[in-house]
């Protein structure tokens, strides 16, 4: 059994990698017609310790969808990736981990078409939801959100809809929910076992970036609270970031 994340460096199951919190925003609600076009994966070891983030805009080919949920503009992915251009990379990420998301179905279920549609079929990953860690370990609230989450886990303020933030703070969710008393150590060990023997795809670099051009990423983060009541939000940045390695 593997000790909890308040009791020191746990012992991981073999081979196991950790978990991958990820974040999708997307141009509407439906993995079938819609696109992704915002991406973040917050990477931990088995022990919940950070060991990485990566985040970027992506160019869904078409219209952004609901700007006044996500502010994501039209102009803001001019210049970003296509999700066939990060999708080795973004394979890379996932590889033996356990998948975690808030309402994670729903993060799966566009990463899924979004990987069919370039032909690559996603293998069986185990899935770990902290919506579904926080109904059992959380105190009872009017709603499961992510917002209604993390305000009854006492998380802060954190930047919403944009898939860094979402992200980390989910990532701060999971680490408050396992941590729970009420939350049996087979709730993270089971799936980081699985994880572990999982087999996965590999994909070479798209071909419409040269063999020795890196892949050029948009980034959108804000710094974290918790703020004083009624102090304003730090604004949300767009940031243009070094392109991401010529394998990727």
């Amino acid at each position: 059994m593997l000790p909890r994340p308040t009791s020191g460096t746990p012992e991981a199951p073999s081979g196991a990698r950790g978990f991958a919190v990820v974040d999708v925003e997307a141009t509407g609600r439906s993995p079938w017609r819609h696109r992704v076009v915002e991406i973040a994966v917050v990477l931990l070891d088995a022990a919940l310790r950070p060991e990485g983030e990566f985040a970027t805009l992506l160019d869904p080919s078409g219209p952004v969808g609901p700007t006044h949920v996500h502010r994501i503009r039209q102009a803001d992915v001019e210049g970003a990736p296509r999700f066939r251009e990060i999708a080795p990379h973004l394979l890379e990420l996932l590889a033996g981990r356990v998948l975690v998301g808030h309402h994670v179905t729903c993060d799966h279920g566009f990463l899924d078409r979004e990987f069919a549609r370039i032909g690559v079929p996603l293998p069986p990953v185990p899935l770990l939801c902290t919506m579904r860690l926080s109904r059992e370990h959380l105190p009872p609230a009017p709603g499961y959100g992510l917002a209604a989450c993390v305000e009854a886990a006492g998380l802060g303020w954190y930047p919403a809809h944009t898939a860094l933030g979402d992200a980390r703070v989910t990532a701060e969710l999971l680490r408050h929910c396992l941590g729970a008393p009420s939350c049996p150590p087979d709730d993270w060990a089971g799936p980081l076992r699985e994880a572990a023997v999982v087999p996965w795809p590999r994909l070479g670099r798209a071909r419409s970036r040269p063999s020795d051009a890196g892949v050029p990423l948009v980034r959108r983060e804000a710094p974290y609270g918790p703020w004083l009541p009624g102090a304003q939000a730090p604004a949300v940045v767009l940031t243009r970031c070094g392109a991401m390695g010529s394998t990727a």
